[in-house]
């Protein structure tokens, strides 16, 4: 029986090697961002395996062993605290942009008592961050293009944003939009995967060929260094203050192969999609293996702003 399990497992991670291999979700447009994420959320393979939150996870500094998805939970807080956003008072209105299927917004409005406006390109994390927050709690929840917010300047006393740049091609845009729906005074909380600065180092041969797959692979048109958006955030005509940045690599690295890890330690939860979901477990698995090998070695960085508009 274990002969045939061991079997049937290697089975899938050819297939899944194989479609990893000629087939990728290279970045076309902000369609192209959308239509990848409604796969991932109508599938579940993610909420399943990942739980609320698809962002890393905050493991300490130094980092300490940590359950996965408790890990992700910290994050929200950690970052909250680290941008100032936890000394807005209760009652404040927190844009959350990329909220995905809306754990960060339900933390940001059940733990600090924040009116939270969450929204994606994708209509089918909308859908499901509905499905998902009970009543009382203050999320409402919006299909909405980052680059296109259809909300008035100064309308939020925050602004929060994770992991959404590297699905975005015109970076200045995405700052300039995040800024101007910010009131003077208001909180910026931004935390993003980024490429290190080329102007210090060209990339190699070989990180060429895993920065093309790190984009390619899950919609990415390019990576900004944590310079480079800094930059984008202090050109911006709604910049009215100092940015401030950090460099968080080393507390998040471990997500990365614990996102794996965690399909050992709750099998079902891929299992439980049959043979597809198995597939698509096993397809994601390259990627993020790269994804930790470029973030140990640094080509990839971890980068949080924040900032006082």
């Amino acid at each position: 029986m274990a002969l045939i399990s061991f079997f049937i497992v290697l089975f899938f991670l050819v297939l899944g090697l194989f479609l990893w291999s000629i087939r990728d979700r290279k970045f076309e447009s902000g369609l192209s961002v959308a239509t990848a994420y409604d796969a991932w959320t109508e599938d579940k393979l993610l909420e399943r395996l990942w739980g609320e939150h698809i962002h890393l996870g905050h493991y300490g500094d130094p980092p300490r062993k940590k359950d996965f998805r408790l890990a992700k939970v910290d994050f929200v807080h950690a970052l909250v605290h680290w941008s100032g956003l936890g000394t807005l008072p209760k009652g404040s209105r927190v844009l959350d942009v990329g909220c995905g299927i809306g754990g960060t917004s339900r933390i940001l409005a059940r733990d600090y008592g924040f009116d939270v406006v969450g929204i994606s390109i994708s209509a089918s994390q909308i859908k499901r961050a509905k499905e998902l927050t009970p009543a009382g709690i203050k999320c409402e929840f919006h299909v909405m293009d980052a680059l296109a917010l259809d909300i008035d300047d100064g309308s939020f006393d925050g602004v929060w944003s994770v992991e959404v740049g590297p699905h975005i091609l015109q970076k200045q845009l995405y700052a300039d939009e995040l800024l101007r729906v910010l009131r003077e005074g208001g909180s910026l909380a931004i935390a993003d995967w980024n490429c290190r600065d080329l102007s210090d180092r060209k990339l190699t041969f070989f990180e060429r060929l895993v920065m093309r797959q790190l984009l390619n692979q899950w919609a990415h048109p390019e990576f900004s260094s944590i310079s480079g958006f800094r930059q984008n955030l202090m050109n911006s005509p709604f910049s009215r203050d100092s940015v401030e940045i950090d460099d968080w690599t080393a507390s998040t690295l471990p997500s990365w192969l614990e996102s794996i890890f965690e399909g050992l330690r709750r099998p079902w939860a891929v299992l439980g999609l049959g043979p597809i979901g198995l597939m698509k477990a096993f397809r994601e698995t390259p990627t993020i293996l790269l994804m930790h090998w470029a973030f140990s070695n640094g080509l990839m960085r971890f980068g949080v702003f924040r900032s006082r508009s």
